[in-house]
Order: C-alpha cells, then sequence, then structure tokens
C-alpha cells in the first residue's frame, strides 16, 4: 500500500471518528449521536463518491486499472460508507426506525456494489462502470429526495438537502458529457 493511499485511508477514518465524537459532544444521548453521526457521515460519503466519480468521468479513456488516484477514492468510499453503514444501522436499531423493505433493496444492492467496487470495477467493461456510478448517483439522489420530501423520521427537510440534490443532478450531467466527449 503507497503512502498516499495510506494517507487517504487515514483521513477518512480520522474524519468519520471526528464526525462521531462532535455528535457525542452535540447530542449525547446514545440515539441522537447514532441518528446524527449517520447523517454528517452519510454527507462525508456522498462527497467522497463525488470525488470518485470526477475522477472517473475525467479520467476518461484512462482505464480504472491505470488510475491509481480513481482507484484509492473508490476505495475510500468504500470504507467510509461501510462505517456510514454502521452509524446507520446503529441509528436504525437504536431508533426502532422502521425498515421498508423496497427502499432496503434498492440501498442493499448499492451498499454491495459499492464493497466490491475497488475489487472488480477495472476489471468491468465502460458500460457496466458506467452502472456503477449512476446507480450508486441515484440510490444517494433519492436518499436526498426523501429527505428533502421530509420522508425520513428524526430528519427535517434543510437546505442541504437540495444543494446536494442539484449537485448530483449536474455532476451527472457533466460527468456523463464529459465521458460521451472522450469516448468519441
Amino acid at each position: 500500500m503507497k503512502k498516499s493511499l495510506k494517507n487517504l485511508l487515514l483521513f477518512g477514518i480520522l474524519a468519520e471518528i471526528f464526525i462521531f465524537i462532535s455528535c457525542y459532544l452535540i447530542e449525547p444521548s446514545r440515539e441522537e449521536t447514532f441518528r446524527h453521526a449517520a447523517r454528517y457521515s452519510g454527507r462525508l460519503s456522498a462527497f467522497v463518491f463525488l470525488i470518485a466519480f470526477y475522477l472517473f468521468a475525467f479520467g476518461h479513456p484512462k482505464p480504472i486499472k491505470e488510475n491509481t488516484q480513481l482507484k484509492n477514492w473508490l476505495l475510500l468510499f468504500a470504507v467510509v460508507h461501510v462505517i456510514h453503514f454502521g452509524f446507520l444501522a446503529t441509528n436504525v436499531i437504536l431508533n426502532n426506525i422502521p425498515i421498508v423493505p423496497v427502499k432496503l433493496t434498492g440501498g442493499a444492492l448499492a451498499y454491495l456494489m459499492i464493497v466490491l467496487a475497488p475489487l472488480v470495477l477495472h476489471k468491468l467493461k465502460l458500460g457496466w462502470q458506467l452502472v456503477y456510478f449512476y446507480y450508486v448517483s441515484l440510490v444517494i439522489f433519492i436518499t436526498y429526495l426523501a429527505r428533502a420530501k421530509g420522508d425520513f423520521e428524526g430528519a427535517e427537510p434543510f437546505w442541504f438537502h437540495y444543494i446536494m440534490l442539484g449537485t448530483f443532478i449536474l455532476c451527472g450531467v457533466v460527468f456523463g458529457w464529459k465521458i460521451w466527449k472522450n469516448k468519441r
């Protein structure tokens, strides 16, 4: 493992620890600590994903297996998203949040893709790589849409949700255009 990857992973893990400690200091009850940690950890994860998507789009047509920086960010995204899942699952359990199987299925598939991406994405053809980036974008977009609509228990609609919706739409269009332009 190269120094830059170690530093990137260390930064991601320390950021997650900082999020958890900050949430505990602000909301010391276990239930609220994990509710807030899941929220802010998810925002970190979305930010890391957008960086990986950017590196993919603007690194194209360079293959993923040759793009070390992208591979490192995909691994970081998998790590911070697994930590986010831990906060999220704990939040669901502690706060007795009802689980909707249809929503769970789409999210579970995204989690599986996220965890497997650092291991297999570089072996797949461009079409499947695009499926990964756009499917994960769609799941994150739908999550922010549900938050903006007030469909998340314990989370009121907030201006940040609308900014993230616009950001994911804009990035999806711009990154897609960049990939299409470089493919020709």
